[in-house]
């Protein structure tokens, strides 16, 4: 399981760094949170592959985070053979702003697509909601690629539950922002346990079809009659992993109710710590507001993302009087401590180990 960074920037891309972008990798397909800006030349510079992305979670409807998408889907649609649609997730005008820009561009896709939008609840609203009276919702005519999805209201505890496959749940909380935001949790099954080769050979297992059943958990008969438990070979399984991805916010407390332990938390830390006023007002957060809810969370990993244009990256030889993300990464690291953060940097890869028994 590999997540990457397409973009750590906010606001706008530039030639050195994109636009929020976060891409989920694991074994045979790829997830997509939020798609910015020139995301698709990002993905493009990467070793991802677009036909393999099967999902896209979008935080929020700033064009920083989703103005890369009709270009994104009309990429994936290049050279793709694939069969099952893409699924997109979002806030209710995900599906009016996919279609519209699809249609007026006359863009038809080489594969179907999916939009489940959440419902927005009164609390995700600024005082100045009203102050511009947008229409949200989308007609019944669907695009010619499109396939009806579901309008998502979130559950007696204030969750969306967004996917469950049996391998992976995926859950979504409210943020506080200057429009309603989501953060996303993502949390893998548990995992088979090791499986014991020499075991499997000392009691006359044959490597093949046998081994695999057990490794899933089935107990087999060997010609001699013999039943081995899947126990016998395998041992303890282990806790899947847990992801938290965060959208633009000035407050996150509500991924309590689904992030508690998890190994990463990716959150954004617009502007250092002094501006925090600056931050509340447009709805961000500060490095120490980040660290803070990754100690109250107890995550085993905090990266920082989504940095103003005014900190230069990590990897800049900043000059005298240019401030870099670093004093962004010192600042969380006052709170939880050195090696419990990283900075993102555009094209960044943070493998997710897998758990201990």
């Amino acid at each position: 399981m590999e997540i990457t960074f397409l973009g750590t920037a906010s606001a706008y891309p530039t030639p050195s760094r994109g636009v929020s972008c976060v891409v989920l990798k694991h074994d045979n397909w790829c997830w997509m949170f939020d798609c910015g800006e020139g995301s698709q030349i990002q993905l493009m510079k990467s070793p991802l592959k677009p036909g393999k992305i099967s999902k896209i979670f979008i935080s929020h409807l700033h064009g920083d985070h989703c103005f890369g998408l009709p270009g994104l889907m009309c990429t994936i649609s290049q050279n793709n053979a694939r069969t099952e649609p893409v699924e997109l997730y979002g806030p209710l005008g995900l599906r009016k702003f996919l279609r519209v820009s699809l249609e007026l561009s006359r863009s038809q896709l080489g594969f179907d697509y999916i939009v489940h939008e959440l419902q927005v609840l009164d609390s995700q609203l600024p005082a100045d909601w009203m102050e511009w009276t947008v229409d949200h919702a989308a007609d019944e005519k669907l695009h010619p690629n499109e396939k009806a999805g579901r309008l998502i209201s979130p559950d007696e505890n204030g969750v969306w539950q967004l996917f469950n496959d049996g391998k992976f749940h995926v859950q979504g909380v409210q943020l506080q922002h200057r429009v309603p935001s989501f953060g996303f949790a993502i949390q893998e099954a548990p995992q088979p346990g090791r499986f014991d080769v020499q075991a499997a050979k000392s009691l006359g297992i044959p490597p093949g079809p046998l081994y695999s059943k057990l490794k899933s958990g089935e107990a087999v008969v060997l010609e001699d009659g013999t039943k081995v438990d899947a126990s016998e070979v395998v041992g303890p399984s282990r806790p899947g992993r847990h992801i938290l991805v965060m959208g633009d916010t000035s407050d996150s407390s509500e991924v309590v109710k689904v992030g508690r332990g998890a190994d990463v938390l990716i959150h954004e830390a617009t502007l250092e710590n002094a501006l925090w006023e600056k931050c509340l007002e447009n709805g961000h957060s500060t490095p120490a507001m980040a660290a803070e809810l990754a100690q109250q969370l107890d995550v085993g990993q905090l990266i920082l993302t989504h940095f103003s244009q005014r900190y230069r990256p990590l990897s800049y030889d900043a000059q005298e009087g240019e401030d870099s993300v670093k004093k962004l990464l010192e600042e969380a690291e006052n709170v939880l401590g050195k090696g419990k953060v990283i900075c993102a940097e555009d094209m960044f890869s943070y493998t997710v180990p897998m758990k201990k028994t």
